[in-house]
């Protein structure tokens, strides 16, 4: 897992919660594997929210199976 050089607060990563979704969004529309998704910087900040405030903020990999099913709904209509 990616380390950040800048050491964020709780509060640097909850304002940067929506870009973070939508880079991880793009990650799984882009079609890239788990693993690869899990190398990311976007994964490892909704790692330490979801961490730090479990009942806050949904795990990524929740996230993925989400974005991933939302790939498949809109078709499916």
């Amino acid at each position: 897992m990616p380390t950040a050089t800048k050491v964020l607060t709780i509060g640097d990563l909850e304002a940067g919660f929506s870009t973070y979704c939508q880079a991880l969004r793009r990650l799984v529309a882009d079609g890239r594997e788990l693993n690869s998704i899990r190398r990311t910087i976007c994964w490892d900040y909704l790692q330490r929210l979801h961490t730090s405030l479990p009942q806050s903020y949904r795990s990524p990999e929740e996230l993925v199976q989400r974005y991933r099913r939302s790939q498949i709904s809109p078709a499916a209509n």
